[in-house]
């Protein structure tokens, strides 16, 4: 008898869900555990920050191949190459015994991150008819969601009573099973011909990325002194500005900034990465203020915001109905700004606040969060050609990556000032109370780039009946 499996609109989500869920976790389960880290490796923690930034950038090198080698290597091939490389990282960095060490293999997990993410997108927007697009695309918010939260309970429950070790070695049963899942349920899909890989351009994009990144990544941080952390992010902005004057006299470069051109994926660039800015910020803010202004234990915080993941469970199933009643431009415009109003309720948290009231705003604000990400993640590709998909996976990849580093820097800053206005080195709580409006505001603001929508755009991939007269040419500039 045959064993029933899942639709393949929720089988393949899942299966990429595990992987990227691994890669969400395992970024952030670290930094509750660099104490415990720095200790057995007889270093000091500020050091153990370079683990965190050589992964970003890693990403940031990698991610822009990640789409060309798809293409020219197949889809499934890369991916499970990706996660092979990811659980080898991961291993290395369990049987680290130098803070060189460390950093090395947290390198290797980030080349094995940069293409698993893109890599896993692609493989659901090339295996998923456009109709059911928006609830495969759904299952995919839950890790980006829950990764960060639950990322520090796992790590904080492990590290208390286990050792910090096992962080890593769990994901060899992940990965293990990532792989033989991958093999068996998707297809190999691959581009007939393939053009080089643009080098200048992929060299480029590196050298500016990560120079964003990076200097994003340690801004408002001790790590560094401001002025070094701009300076290396001024020369990340100045070598990927040459980045795209190369790739405007480029055929096939490695970020295809024409895709700029369609509209619905500008708006899934643009005004996604201004959304973000918001929601980046909260995984580093909210636990911050939990365990720093209200005294509570890192496991308990984490316990504690977990309710904003249980919100995009609950998303999951009601997306695609949502997005169909009310289509992508209404859904975006207005729940862009109830997010916002969401984000900025984290405000009004206070340690008398009842723990009940936290954890049902946290529920709700996730789920209008996780709803749009879905949105944002669909509309993205409403209008790209399968021939171009894969470019655009990897363009949506680094804008999120920068988007989502901006949000820490930008929360970093605010409390910096804060202290500093005060002359004192300890956080409070009217500390936070800007840094939660200050990136409320921010991701509110993208609602003029919504609105650039028109009213039926993504009418296939929402499932809405669309009107032939009234939608403009997707790669036009007149929406």
């Amino acid at each position: 008898m045959a064993v029933p499996v899942l639709p393949r609109h929720v089988l393949i989500p899942l299966i990429v869900a595990c992987a990227l869920f691994m890669e969400q976790v395992d970024s952030t389960v670290i930094s509750t555990s660099l104490p415990a880290i720095a200790d057995s490796l007889n270093e000091d923690p500020v050091s153990l920050k370079l683990a965190l930034t050589s992964y970003l950038l890693s990403l940031a090198v990698f991610i822009p191949a990640s789409g060309w080698a798809a293409d020219r290597y197949g889809a499934r091939t890369v991916f499970r190459s990706a996660i092979v490389i990811f659980t080898l990282g991961s291993v290395l960095c369990g049987l680290s015994t130098s803070l060189m060490d460390f950093v090395l293999y947290r390198a290797i997990q980030g080349m094995g991150g940069a293409m698993m993410v893109p890599v896993g997108r692609l493989v659901i927007l090339r295996s998923i008819p456009k109709a059911e697009l928006v609830s495969a695309l759904a299952w995919l918010t839950v890790p980006a969601l829950i990764g960060p939260v639950l990322g520090p309970v796992i790590g904080g429950f492990i590290t208390t009573y286990f050792d910090w070790r096992l962080i890593f070695f769990i994901n060899v049963p992940i990965g293990i099973l990532g792989v033989i899942l991958a093999t068996r349920f998707i297809e190999n899909v691959r581009e007939e011909d393939v053009p080089p890989l643009d080098l200048h351009g992929l060299v480029l994009s590196g050298v500016g990325l990560s120079g964003l990144v990076f200097g994003l990544a340690v801004m408002g941080e001790e790590m560094v002194p401001f002025w070094v952390a701009a300076a290396i992010t001024g020369i990340g902005a100045v070598t990927f500005g040459f980045y795209i004057a190369h790739a405007r006299r480029t055929p096939n470069a490695v970020l295809d900034l024409g895709l700029l051109r369609i509209a619905t994926f500008r708006v899934g660039i643009i005004g996604a990465s201004i959304f973000r800015i918001g929601i980046g910020a909260i995984p580093f803010l909210l636990p911050l203020m939990l365990q720093v202004s209200f005294g509570l234990s890192p496991l308990a915080s984490g316990l504690l915001t977990f309710a904003s993941s249980a919100g995009a469970m609950v998303m999951k199933a009601t997306a695609a109905p949502i997005i169909r009643r009310f289509g992508f431009r209404r859904v975006l415009v207005f729940n862009s700004l109830l997010s916002a109003a969401f984000i900025a309720a984290n405000a009004a948290f206070t340690p008398e606040t009842p723990h009940l009231v936290i954890t049902t705003v946290l529920l709700i604000g996730g789920f209008f969060r996780s709803l749009e990400f879905t949105a944002l993640n669909a509309i993205a590709y409403a209008d790209v050609d399968q021939h171009d998909m894969s470019r655009a996976t990897s363009f949506v990849s680094v804008a999120q990556q920068i988007s989502i580093s901006l949000g820490v820097a930008v929360a970093g800053m605010v409390l910096e000032t804060m202290r500093g206005l005060r002359g004192s080195e300890d956080l409070l709580l009217s500390d936070f109370t800007p840094a939660f409006l200050i990136v409320a505001a921010i991701s509110a603001t993208s609602i003029f780039s919504f609105l650039q929508l028109s009213k039926d755009a993504g009418a296939e991939m929402a499932g809405r009946k669309a009107k032939p007269s009234t939608l403009p040419d997707p790669r036009g500039e007149d929406n």
